[in-house]
């Protein structure tokens, strides 16, 4: 873990936080991705810039985020505080349906810097238009709706282990938390969880008798193609340290045994999983392999002062997926 200089407050949810400085440089940086007449952040021109930026990053914020893409720790997640969100600047918190991040801001260079740290960035044509930056945030009327609009708890998932090419890591960036400081985001590794599953539980989990399709996010469409509908395992790989696929929504046991292995496994990510209370400039990254978030209940005010995370999608190999992105892009459109 890196160390800092001088003794910042760290925010709760925080494993470590940059010092005042080290996000002084970032911030500075950031500014300069979005003052030289590149306003898209969905341009390629823009995230080869972005991309190019990492490198003069502060040391401290590299250093971490190579050591957690080597290898991501017990959980699975790092939070990083004190990122810079421009937060005097910020606007009303959106309140609509699908809502993106187009234009360059601070918090969006931010994202998408560390994203080209971690890997490439990626975004699904079906989900949020196929923005690289997306706000997660409370939408009036869709409370009950079970993903980023919503305010009800969201279940345990990974992201898009419908797809044949799901995320390796998705990254969060608080800008607001919600007004009674009671949002949580609720993570739970499989390096955790595994000991307390039983032989037969593991066996039957790493089995094919699974079926997941899109979550709801992807829309109602979505959900009836299916565009990867063959049965998968829940686990895959290294026996002692497996991968994940899996959302408790959207995944349907197809045996007996797939149905018992399954519910021994959301028990063992409740007992295992830790909460995380968000606030400004906390940076959220989950080794989406092996890490399953959800969320715990929120009540909005829908007052443009309501919790607002931003969210980005990363693949370490983009070339994994070159089948499924028109002329060599960062969004999968099948």
């Amino acid at each position: 873990m890196p160390k800092t200089t001088g003794t910042p407050q760290r925010p709760a949810a925080a494993d470590w936080a940059l010092d005042p400085a080290d996000a002084g440089s970032c911030e500075q940086l950031a500014r300069t991705l979005c003052a030289e007449g590149h306003d898209q952040v969905d341009s390629p021109e823009w995230v080869a810039r972005a991309r190019d930026a990492w490198e003069d990053l502060p040391l401290p914020l590299r250093r971490e985020v190579r050591r957690f893409r080597r290898h991501s720790g017990p959980h699975g997640t790092s939070v990083i505080g004190g990122l810079p969100v421009d937060q005097a600047a910020l606007p009303a918190t959106p309140a609509v349906p699908g809502s993106v991040q187009r234009q360059t801001t601070v918090s969006a260079a931010v994202l998408t810097m560390v994203a080209c740290g971690l890997g490439e960035p990626l975004a699904y044509r079906a989900e949020k238009s196929g923005a690289l930056v997306q706000d997660v945030v409370p939408v009036k009327g869709q409370e009950t709706f079970h993903g980023n609009a919503g305010s009800v708890p969201l279940s345990f998932h990974t992201e898009n282990g419908f797809h044949p090419h799901p995320p390796d890591y998705v990254i969060f960036l608080c800008l607001r938390a919600d007004h009674d400081r009671i949002a949580g985001m609720r993570v739970a590794g499989i390096r955790q969880a595994l000991p307390l599953l039983t032989p037969a539980s593991r066996e039957a989990l790493f089995a094919p008798e699974f079926l997941t399709t899109p979550p709801p996010s992807f829309g109602p469409a979505s959900a009836t193609s299916k565009p990867d509908a063959k049965p998968r395992p829940v686990l895959s790989g290294a026996v002692e340290d497996p991968d994940i696929r899996m959302a408790q929504l959207v995944t349907t046991p197809l045996t007996p045994r797939a149905t018992a292995a399954l519910t021994e496994f959301g028990r063992a990510c409740e007992a295992t999983a830790r909460t995380l209370r968000l606030t400004s400039g906390d940076l959220v990254i989950i080794d989406n392999r092996v890490t399953v978030h959800g969320r715990t209940a929120f009540q909005p005010r829908y007052d443009g002062a309501d919790r607002w995370l931003q969210r980005t999608y990363v693949t370490t190999d983009l070339r994994r997926s070159r089948d499924h992105r028109p002329h060599d892009g960062h969004v999968l459109v099948r």
